[in-house]
């Protein structure tokens, strides 16, 4: 595995997000609707930062399952959300790739009809969006290469990194966890 973000860049990454965040709603109440698995680290270290009234919703969205490295069909579950209708809502992901999930989730909230919706994503993959839609908040712009950390699995391993790796041909190859 290769080095792409370190733990200290990746913290002032989300620093920088909450900031800018925080001041595009000031003290308007959000519901942040963090995508699982992948963004549960992010949503936590985010909301620490915001000084602003807001609730918490997850939603589940998969695209990635077991090992592979290119998104399958999406699954999403919304089942357990809030009430939506007249808030704001900042739908929160890891990683913006082709940009489909971001995009059906987008379209799957506007039908509980809220004041307005925004996304926010600490990653945006370069070279990979399939969609016009184009994230309001990004954290960071990285290469197309499967990553790892910071929330981010392969085949469920490595959320726990706290720095954000890339996986290389010889990982992937191996088809045993990393060390």
């Amino acid at each position: 595995m290769k080095l792409v973000l370190t733990e200290d860049e990746i913290r002032a990454g989300v620093a920088r997000m909450a900031g800018t965040i925080s001041g595009f709603y000031g003290q308007r109440h959000v519901t942040i609707v963090g995508v699982l698995t992948g963004s549960v680290i992010l949503l936590a270290d985010l909301v620490r930062q915001l000084n602003m009234p807001l609730r918490l919703a997850l939603v589940q969205a998969r695209s990635y399952r077991g090992r592979a490295t290119r998104p399958g069909p999406l699954a999403i579950d919304a089942e357990h959300l809030p009430e939506l209708a007249g808030r704001h809502v900042l739908l929160l992901d890891d990683i913006f790739d082709t940009g489909h999930t971001l995009q059906e989730l987008v379209s799957q909230l506007r039908r509980h009809e809220p004041e307005s919706i925004r996304t926010a994503v600490l990653l945006r993959k370069q070279g990979r969006q399939q969609v016009e839609l184009e994230p309001d908040w990004v954290g960071f712009d990285i290469p197309d290469e499967f990553v790892v950390g910071y929330g981010l699995d392969y085949d469920d391993l490595y959320r726990n990194l706290p720095c954000l790796m890339a996986l290389e041909a010889a990982d992937l190859a191996a088809g045993e966890p990393l060390a």
